[in-house]
């Protein structure tokens, strides 16, 4: 891990500089930033390695704000019928994926990216259109959200739902005539995941190694894993045992398995073991705005639903009390403006009661449906919102549906929250979408659907701001300000190297731009080939 003088191109420090003319790092650190002259003259002669940017642009390593780590493995060894436009190519993706992998008839076969915005039927699927594709295997069928699926004929044998079965708290098993159809919402779904056999380890720990590539691939040196259950213990114990995390990984287990994980990997002061550290503890409070399961005050369009929460108001204020009073940052899953209520009142409880929550700097995940009269709350409460603002393209045409266009434009309201000061960061939930940093700063500063509506052009952001939201915001989220996030002497040296200058493009060529090379801790880990 030598010495390197970064010159030639544009450095984009992140920090109130902006720019510079020279980087130079050393034993994965960076020990000077500023005029090439000055810098030059700081590396000296003998071994330093001269890299020349010719005209490319460094700057600090994306920060993953939140996604689902081991979910992007498992991604790897499941099925995908992200390209299917029809019930009639979901199936022959389905049969073509059973006959590559040879799955023996009655073995469990998992497919997931299934969208019914994409699809020309425009609705879900039912058991009866998946036993099209075989009745020989049970079937599960993932959403792209992850929160609903849906199970073919044998499926639902198999996860033993029948027309008796009642539907379990925080999720519903859609019925017609009084037979499940098949597809599951929420807990009824999640609950069906747990009976999928286990890959072997060999095979899981290549896909963490295919996993780690993928997100160097798009500039990112730290990962969130973001809900841990007790069954990913022994793989963690396995990954730091053996050193196979190459990228920095923060976990967050359930409220439920947060103690076992503590006593398991034992808090360090905010350090690193292994690439592994623990970051506090998760809970989701409802479901996903495109399958009409967020926990909306108001209902969605053309109905009385409002959708419905996964935990009581005692449960979230018990889970908030736990952290808060232990001192760990509670990650909250909240996309309903009612998910969001529920989760500052509790935190308003543990206020009144004295834990201070405000210290462990609290986050909303996704926050998409987040009211604007709940901003100033956040704010007195010092809860960080982590927009997954590439819904705005991914599924803002069908955000205009459920919640008719004045609703829709104000998802993800990141520039009403940085008027306001609050710290707001950028995310993809992966492997809900690829973790592309600059797709989602493109979606931010555009705010396009996929039929090129303009959703909420009062929320765009600037192309700073939205790189800061990836950046040095995304370091403070997770305490790490004064390790990342910026490039500043002392900070570690992770980097990426763009083709282009995001400041210097036009906004909507931004997702264009692309990653030529990722460096952690002052070692390369992704370089794009010619």
């Amino acid at each position: 891990m030598g010495r390197k003088l970064y010159v030639g191109g544009t450095i984009l420090t992140m920090a109130e500089d902006g720019f510079a003319e020279a980087l130079l790092t050393e034993e994965g650190r960076i020990l000077a930033v500023g005029a090439e002259t000055q810098v030059r003259g700081l590396a000296g002669d003998g071994e330093t390695e001269v890299v020349q940017l010719e005209g490319k642009t460094v700057m600090p390593a994306f920060i993953d704000a939140h996604s689902h780590f081991s979910a992007c493995a498992s991604a790897f060894l499941q099925g995908t019928v992200e390209g299917a436009e029809s019930f009639d190519g979901l199936v022959e993706n389905i049969r073509g994926y059973i006959r590559e992998k040879q799955i023996p008839a009655g073995k469990w076969v998992a497919i997931r990216d299934f969208d019914p915005g994409r699809l020309k039927e425009g609705r879900v699927p039912d058991r009866r259109v998946l036993d099209l594709a075989s009745k020989d295997h049970p079937i599960v069928l993932q959403h792209k959200s992850g929160h609903v699926g849906v199970l073919n004929s044998m499926g639902l044998q198999a996860a033993g739902i029948g027309r008796d079965t009642p539907d379990p708290a925080g999720g519903r098993i859609w019925r017609e005539a009084g037979e499940p159809t098949g597809y599951l919402e929420e807990n009824a779904f999640l609950s069906v995941l747990g009976l999928l056999p286990s890959p072997t380890e060999e095979e899981l720990m290549e896909a963490y190694e295919e996993t780690q590539r993928m997100y160097a691939s798009y500039g990112i040196a730290t990962v969130q894993e973001g809900l841990m259950t007790r069954q990913m213990l022994p793989l963690y114990q396995k990954l730091c045992g053996e050193k196979r995390l190459w990228l920095e990984v923060v976990g967050y287990p359930s409220a439920a398995d947060m103690e076992s994980f503590y006593q398991a990997f034992p808090p360090r002061d905010g350090q690193y073991e292994n690439g592994f550290r623990l970051g506090g503890c998760k809970m989701f409070l409802d479901g996903s705005p495109q399958s009409r399961t967020a926990w909306m005050r108001t209902p969605y369009v053309g109905g009385e639903d409002c959708g419905y929460p996964v935990l009581t108001d005692g449960q979230v204020y018990e889970t908030v009390a736990a952290a808060a009073g232990a001192g760990r940052q509670i990650l909250a899953h909240c996309n309903g403006d009612r998910a969001a209520e529920q989760y500052l009142q509790a935190l308003k409880r543990a206020e009144e009661e004295g834990l201070r929550p405000e210290r462990v700097r609290p986050v909303m995940i996704h926050a998409q449906l987040l009211g604007l009269d709940q901003l100033p709350e956040l704010k007195r409460l010092g809860v960080i919102p982590s927009f997954f603002v590439a819904h705005v393209y991914h599924w803002g045409d069908t955000h205009i549906k459920n919640f008719g266009l004045e609703r829709a434009a104000s998802i993800s309201p990141a520039a009403s929250a940085g008027k306001l000061g609050l710290p707001y960061t950028f995310h993809q939930d992966a492997p809900v979408i690829r973790p592309d940093m600059l797709e989602t700063v493109w979606c931010a500063v555009n705010r396009r659907t996929r039929d090129g509506v303009l959703l909420g052009g009062s929320e765009q952001v600037t192309v700073l701001e939205a790189l800061r939201a990836v950046t040095i915001r995304a370091a403070y989220q997770y305490f790490e300000e004064k390790e990342k996030g910026s490039l500043e002497p002392g900070k570690q040296a992770d980097l990426v190297i763009l083709d282009k200058n995001p400041l210097e493009t036009a906004p909507s060529c931004l997702r264009k731009i692309q990653v030529l090379e990722t460096v952690k801790a002052g070692e390369t880990v992704y370089r794009r080939e010619k």
